[in-house]
């Protein structure tokens, strides 16, 4: 829809076509974008995974709206439409009373759940006094304008971000994280306005290097990206990331964030390095930045899968291990994607700039095995993007020949010779450790990720 507004407001007339479940996604979107009024054809089911006879059949069946729609005066939209998934109001305060505290409470967060505000699990009520304590951490103006968020374009004050990490349950001392976390989402080269409305179950991971994770109380050891009590601050931290991209950039499920099916990520997902347990420099200072500073990273992976090894101390061989995760072509569209794609300019923030990196939470035991052996984290970024490969027919089943004629057209040789090992990735770059937990000898490899994306923690 995003790329139909502009095609319109460049004077090319315009009609897009649009899956009967999608219809409500595409006005919505269509009115982000500034033209409530851009016309769709509508067909029953996605083009994705159809023969080209279905798909010919939707569109034979769909053509008149595609003619009315170029031939006639455009139908107008009222402003402020229905939309069955989302529910906007303009008042400053909400108040909810009730038997007692907890009655009021309760009807608050039945009332968020019932306008979508809510992530499905209790919120914490933003009292003018806990949002308060919340901006005076920041150290910024409550009206400072932090950015403007995708896909929605809502505009999120220091107050709204406060308001929302309150319901997800932050202490003061987190905002400083919290800020930080903003930066790297708003950053263009992460390509917020397309996980954040994707169909894909794309979430972000949150990653602090520093003493700050320490001195609010992140865990960084045992279950450090689980639930419980011990995890507290870093469920709330990556629980307000998930209800700032609700409420201020609205993204909601059903219009906005048309996920497929979803992902348990999509709830919260942060850790702190295990800075005592890591053999290497900080991840921090790995990423060019001062032992004393802290930082926040956001990678916004699709997936995840554990890196299972009791058995090897040798590098090679948990190379090899780690390789039969890693070789995968159905996991992600990030593999063998540089076949059919070069690499775009990152500061326009192009969505499939073609730049991205794979995050492996690498466990204390595995770390200290590698590190045993002389190996540093550039040592297993190369043995694994040696040991990753595919044939060049795996790699090419979820990909589009032509774009590989375009992209690549000193490979054609390789539709000749299918069988043809190559790289999944690009280059070892893509691979980006960061090591947490506790004991045993289970990573976790995050693939499909965004570009990692590092800032600085600012002072609380």
């Amino acid at each position: 829809m995003r790329d139909m507004s502009e095609l319109e407001r460049r004077g090319v007339p315009t009609v897009a076509w649009t899956a009967s479940h999608f219809v409500e996604d595409a006005h919505w979107s269509a009115r982000v974008f500034g033209l409530p009024e851009l016309p769709l054809a509508v067909v029953d089911q996605p083009f994705t995974n159809r023969s080209p006879a279905s798909i010919e059949k939707m569109v034979d069946g769909a053509m008149s709206q595609v003619v009315s729609a170029l031939t006639a005066d455009p139908e107008p939209r009222p402003d402020r439409e229905h939309f069955e998934h989302v529910n906007l109001v303009a008042d400053p305060q909400l108040g909810y009373r009730g038997d007692d505290l907890l009655d009021a409470l309760d009807r608050m967060n039945a009332d968020f759940v019932e306008n979508g505000w809510s992530d499905g699990m209790p919120l914490i009520a933003p009292t003018p006094r806990k949002v308060d304590a919340m901006i005076a951490a920041s150290g910024r103006a409550p009206d400072d304008v932090i950015g403007t968020f995708a896909p929605g374009d809502g505009i999120g004050t220091v107050r709204k971000i406060a308001a929302n990490a309150v319901m997800a349950g932050c202490a003061p001392e987190s905002m400083p994280v919290i800020l930080a976390m903003l930066d790297c989402v708003l950053d263009p080269s992460i390509g917020l306005r397309t996980w954040a409305m994707s169909t894909g179950p794309q979430a972000p991971l949150v990653m602090v290097s520093g003493p700050i994770a320490g001195q609010i109380g992140m865990n960084s050891g045992v279950c450090a990206l689980g639930p419980g009590s011990i995890s507290q601050v870093n469920v709330a931290i990556g629980r307000a990331l998930r209800l700032i991209m609700l409420n201020v950039g609205h993204a909601y499920p059903g219009a906005g964030d048309m996920d497929t099916i979803g992902s348990s990520m999509k709830f919260s997902a942060c850790v702190a390095e295990n800075e005592a347990r890591n053999p290497w420099p900080s991840y921090r200072v790995e990423r060019g930045f001062a032992p004393e500073q802290s930082t926040v990273t956001v990678n916004v992976p699709y997936g995840v899968c554990e890196l299972f090894d009791f058995q090897n101390h040798e590098p090679e061989l948990l190379i090899e291990n780690f390789a039969t995760v890693t070789a995968n072509a159905c996991a992600t569209p990030n593999a063998g994607v540089w076949l059919v794609k070069t690499p775009a300019d990152l500061a326009q923030g192009y969505p499939f700039h073609g730049s991205f990196h794979n995050v492996i939470l690498m466990c204390p035991e595995h770390a200290e095995a590698f590190a045993a052996a002389g190996w540093s984290t550039d040592d297993i970024r190369r043995a694994l993007h040696e040991q990753t490969h595919l044939s060049f027919r795996k790699l090419m089943l979820n990909q589009p020949l032509q774009s590989f004629r375009v992209s690549h057209p000193e490979l054609l040789h390789l539709i000749d010779a299918p069988e043809t090992e190559l790289p999944v990735y690009p280059s070892p770059e893509v691979f980006d450790i960061f090591v947490v937990g506790a004991d045993a000898g289970r990573s976790l490899y995050f693939f499909g990720g965004t570009l990692s994306v590092t800032k600085p923690v600012g002072p609380a």
